[in-house]
């Protein structure tokens, strides 16, 4: 394969690779309107909200913990087979979670989901990154990220249908025959490629970046279950997690073959791109946590209308992430960045001003908005981070943004998540105080387990569904504000680091056009 004009059915392999990708996302997306009915004693597994989080969390903690490890192992022993095993694991794991017998073993087993997830990620851009010449990528990761985009569309609605019309274990199910259709293609279409010069592996790094980061979210999650930083069960694991992942990074610096070289962050093109994608992450997916809670119980919409509500914010990724590439090259990656921050910081403040009474045009309208900014954000941010790093390192290269991206989405579910049920639990509590001493802790704990309490009181729970809604608007507020002030970071990130607008340079040697960035 000529590395200048890419392979020749590099079109048909793309496809395979989002095709195959399709599962990884769907599971997330639909996995966000099932959370209520997982939530229910009665047709779900009665999982609280910190058991929520962690269902959430498993999948993304086990999945940035390894996807640097797959991502060189898929570069040493060869890409295509990488995939292939991970949709095994995939699959594998996708029955064990459809049929959980309690929480506890829905975590377990979304962990397993990570396992399957972190070999299939790496592998596709790396595959799309060998069989696409330099000039070609942006584009292809484009088409990339709009199937991706593709996937967050049908997600929602197809959860709210499997959630009406099956029970709460379809959610998961559904990715088997994804599964294998996908092995059939990638073992008939996808061409076998591997990094001439792997790196080693690093398990010291692997276990001490998984022990650092499940101990702080831990610290976290149980902060927003007591509602105080201040308790012992809060501090101790997570000033342990932060003092392992000091370890951690001071490994990484010291060895020659790091499992997440630090050092690249001394580039800043890549450390601006990725540090711009954290961000988005982070608020993005602590607020999708809250947003689920507000659409299905303060505005009672069924799963599937909740999952047909989230289809504007898709469907703008579906249509713009083809055409970020366009606009990054005519205003530049820091011009059109720092606008399609500005715009989702924009956005997550405006969740701030919504209650029981807002219409629900204005919120389509602002999920379209921000889901439009955020496609202007992820191709052109990927790119980047594609590029700082040469190209037999794509493996590489892929782990790292994604490991970011994943590891700022689970903090974002833990922190975000925490704020809310942290202020819940403040606001609820007057209205509580006619219920026992022993069931007033569980009841405040999120407003899933308060109108668990009003379907059990019955017509004497009543009185609480009001002061339960006006609770979780409050703290949905708070929490919006918290994800724009973290949005606002990301705008100042962008605007002083991103490098601006590339020039076309003829190189000297071989006279090929090459990109150089100006620096403002």
């Amino acid at each position: 394969m000529d590395p200048m004009t890419g392979h020749p059915r590099r079109w048909g392999i793309l496809g395979v690779l989002v095709f195959s990708l399709l599962a990884v996302v769907l599971d997330n997306t639909i996995l966000n309107v099932a959370m209520k009915t997982i939530a229910d004693e009665t047709v779900g597994l009665g999982a609280t909200q910190s058991e929520l989080e962690w269902a959430i969390n498993s999948y993304t903690l086990v999945f940035a913990g390894l996807l640097f490890t797959f991502g060189v192992i898929g570069d040493r022993t060869g890409r295509k087979r990488m995939l292939f095993i991970g949709m095994a694991l995939f699959g594998l794991a996708s029955l064990a979670s459809a049929y959980a017998q309690d929480p506890m073993q829905l975590i377990l087993a979304r962990a397993a989901m990570g396992i399957g997830g972190a070999a299939i990620m790496p592998a596709t851009l790396a595959i799309i990154s060998n069989v696409f010449p330099p000039g070609e990528r942006g584009k292809a990761i484009g088409v990339w990220a709009g199937g991706v985009g593709l996937a967050v569309a049908i997600g929602p609605i197809t959860g709210g249908l499997l959630i009406e019309h099956f029970w709460w274990g379809s959610v998961f199910l559904i990715n088997v025959p994804i599964v294998i259709v996908s092995m059939i293609l990638i073992a008939t279409l996808v061409p076998e490629s591997r990094d001439p010069k792997p790196s080693r592996l690093d398990p010291v790094g692997v276990v001490l970046s998984i022990i650092g980061l499940v101990a702080i979210v831990y610290g976290i999650i149980r902060g927003g279950e007591l509602a105080t930083v201040a308790s012992a069960e809060v501090l101790v694991p997570t000033l342990f997690g932060v003092a392992v992942l000091a370890v951690f990074v001071w490994w990484e610096r010291r060895i020659d073959h790091p499992v997440f070289d630090v050092r690249s962050f001394t580039n800043v093109r890549f450390s601006s791109a990725i540090g711009m994608m954290g961000i988005v992450f982070f608020a993005m997916m602590g607020g999708m946590f809250f947003l689920t809670f507000y659409l299905q119980i303060v505005l009672g919409f069924t799963p599937v209308q909740a999952g047909a509500l989230m289809i504007p914010f898709a469907a703008a990724q579906l249509i713009f992430a083809p055409l970020s590439q366009r606009v990054t090259e005519r205003l530049g990656a820091k011009l059109s960045a720092t606008l399609s921050m500005i715009v989702v910081t924009f956005a997550l403040g405006s969740y701030a001003f919504m209650d029981q009474n807002t219409p629900i045009v204005l919120i389509e309208v602002i999920f379209f908005v921000q889901g439009a900014a955020m496609a202007n954000i992820m191709p052109p941010a990927t790119t980047a981070i594609m590029e700082s790093l040469p190209r037999e390192k794509a493996g590489v290269g892929s782990a790292m943004s994604n490991t970011v991206r994943q590891v700022a989405g689970a903090l974002g579910v833990a922190v975000l998540g925490s704020v809310l049920s942290s202020s819940y639990r403040g606001e609820i509590a007057p209205a509580l105080a006619v219920l026992p001493e022993g069931a007033r802790h569980a009841a405040g704990e999120s407003i899933m387990a308060t109108m668990g309490v009003v379907q059990e009181l019955g017509e004497r729970g009543q009185a609480l569904v009001q002061p339960a809604f006006t609770a979780f608007v409050d703290g949905m507020h708070v929490t919006a504000l918290v994800s724009a002030a973290i949005g606002l970071l990301g705008i100042v990130v962008v605007a002083v680091w991103m490098p601006g607008k590339p020039r076309l340079a003829k190189h000297a040697e071989n006279r090929e056009p090459v990109l150089s960035s100006s620096g403002g």
